[in-house]
């Protein structure tokens, strides 16, 4: 599946929008290709979390307790959110590379392969010579468009004595952007935190499964958060996504912007302004911000577009004041024949965030 860019400069942190096609690391590209995008040479980026092996089997529909049924195909690939999102962001022309932890077993055998031949470096990657690779059961309905993971992780679990300390600075060395997709808390709040010692800015992958206070450490030290669309009301209690968004960036003043994927109704993004530029304005309600938005997207475009506001000083019912813009994307209309499932499409997401986000950090020269 290539991956497609249609947005502005401004808007390059929404470069891809959800897409419901399935991606992996085998299939989210032609193999050993790159899209022609020389403008992110140079620019490396470290991720550090999950791979698997993913067994993926297509149903006719999700089974009933007790049910026997039979796959109407099956297929396995590399997959893990960090393996997926590196490989997509590699193949919209980054350089990146990977710490996680694999088994010396035929599962880490086959995911290396899989992750060299994508582009990935992966020679920060620990190596167990005992226990097993992380591997994944999906089930894809094909009635829904849905699947469903059963995960078996993988033994022994990645820790922060895998590494020592020579070895993360050495993985940090000339990287632009850190992402994190919060497995292995302890592994990943260690490559944080040196990062950001290294002045690293820092993506988090917001995912809920974590206890709030191991991804509340995380999120401290974001330099930007993208997250799922049930995300912000479960962190926050608060119902509505744009006024939940302000909060999270209330909560954590490092975070330049948030943004919550929302399937096949896109994406939504909150963007802090600078400090030089926040200036006392009279605070709008971001309700109604929201609301102007939705208003201008045009819902006959089937590509994807982005509208968003200007800078203002944006409040919700709440205490508190942010000055920051508000932005919505619009998801590709992909026809039905064409869908697939959702499997990867986060992952895919976060690859072209993380593509978007190195644009925007480096000199046009480099």
């Amino acid at each position: 599946m290539p991956l497609l860019l249609r947005c502005s400069p401004a808007a390059l942190p929404l470069a891809l929008l959800p897409r419901r096609r399935r991606v992996s690391l085998r299939s989210a590209a032609p193999s050993g290709r790159r899209l022609p995008l020389p403008a992110a040479a140079g620019r490396v980026v470290l991720g550090c979390g999950l791979v698997t092996l993913d067994y993926l089997a297509t149903v006719d529909a999700y089974p009933r307790p007790d049910d026997k049924i039979r796959s109407g195909e099956l297929q396995v690939s590399g997959g893990g959110n960090a393996g997926n999102a590196l490989t997509g962001a590699a193949r919209l022309g980054l350089n990146t590379r990977l710490i996680s932890k694999v088994a010396n077993d035929e599962i880490g055998g086959t995911v290396l392969s899989e992750l060299k031949e994508a582009g990935i470096d992966i020679s920060h990657v620990i190596i167990s010579d005992a226990g097993n690779t992380t591997f994944v059961y999906v089930i894809i309905d094909k009635q829904t468009k849905t699947r469903t993971c059963i995960i078996t992780s993988g033994y022994p679990p990645m820790v922060p004595s895998d590494l020592t300390l020579s070895s993360l600075s050495a993985a940090l060395q000339e990287v632009s952007l850190l992402y994190l997709d919060g497995y292995s808390h302890e592994m990943a709040l260690a490559v944080a935190k040196q990062a950001d010692q290294m002045k690293i800015p820092i993506l988090v992958d917001a995912e809920p499964e974590r206890t709030r206070e191991e991804l509340g450490r995380l999120l401290s030290l974001a330099s930007y958060i993208v997250c799922s669309g049930k995300f912000p009301e479960k962190w926050t209690s608060i119902p509505s996504i744009p006024s939940a968004l302000l909060e999270i960036l209330l909560q954590y003043p490092r975070a330049q912007f948030t943004v919550v994927t929302l399937g096949e109704n896109g994406c939504m993004m909150l963007e802090r302004g600078k400090d030089g530029d926040n200036y006392e304005t009279e605070a709008v309600d971001i309700e109604n911000v929201a609301e102007s938005l939705r208003l201008k997207v045009d819902k006959n475009d089937i590509l994807p577009t982005c509208v968003s506001s200007k800078f203002m000083r944006l409040s919700a019912r709440g205490p508190g004041t942010i000055f920051a813009r508000l932005l919505i994307g619009t998801a590709e209309s992909i026809p039905a024949l064409e869908l697939v499932d959702t499997t990867g499409c986060g992952d895919a997401f976060i690859g072209a965030v993380l593509h978007g986000e190195a644009l925007t950090s480096f000199p046009k020269e480099l």
